[in-house]
């Protein structure tokens, strides 16, 4: 099986920031799910939302979601937050490599997250409408975790370490 980190958790819960500390640690390619729409798209994430709908975002999710569970080499993937709310995603995430749950406190996402600016599911009470999604989604990304990794006040190396050591426990070389 190729070699891949899948990091799930919500907005906020530093998924692109450990994306590339732990991409850089293992020498391997870093892909943001959500980098990877606007690229293909041409559109931030609040203008699909706004011309084509939440269901376009879906959709793109999802392909984004695909290529990078089918990549021939390593890969390290920060995986959308709502990705794992279609069924089909979640058997992409949990056949795709070593899932890793970046966990957070809803006050530390809140904090994260600021207004919400470019966060369109947000609205106008962003810690009330984290709280909801936190809600909705923390059953789906616990039955999907391979590791678990409160981020609370830790460091990012200090979580890029913890993920190294939960590969090497695999079997997974950074120079796989």
């Amino acid at each position: 099986m190729t070699p891949r980190v899948l990091l799930i958790g919500m907005m906020g819960a530093g998924k692109s920031t450990v994306g590339v500390a732990l991409s850089a640690r293992l020498g391997w390619p870093y892909l943001d799910s959500d980098l990877e729409i606007i690229r293909h798209t041409g559109m931030t994430v609040p203008e699909i939302f706004a011309e084509r709908g939440e269901a376009s975002f879906r959709a793109e999710e999802a392909r984004v979601l695909a290529e990078a569970t089918t990549s021939d080499g390593p890969v390290v993937v920060s995986v959308a937050g709502g990705a794992v709310l279609a069924p089909d995603n979640r058997h992409r995430i949990a056949a795709g490599g070593l899932v890793v749950w970046l966990r957070a406190e809803v006050t530390t996402l809140a904090r994260r997250v600021g207004t919400g600016t470019g966060r369109p599911l947000l609205g106008a009470d962003p810690a009330a409408a984290l709280a909801r999604l936190y809600t909705e989604r923390r059953d789906l990304y616990a039955q999907l975790a391979d590791v678990v990794i409160d981020v609370d006040g830790q460091r990012v190396e200090d979580i890029a370490d913890a993920i190294v050591a939960a590969l090497a426990e695999r079997g997974v070389r950074a120079d796989a």
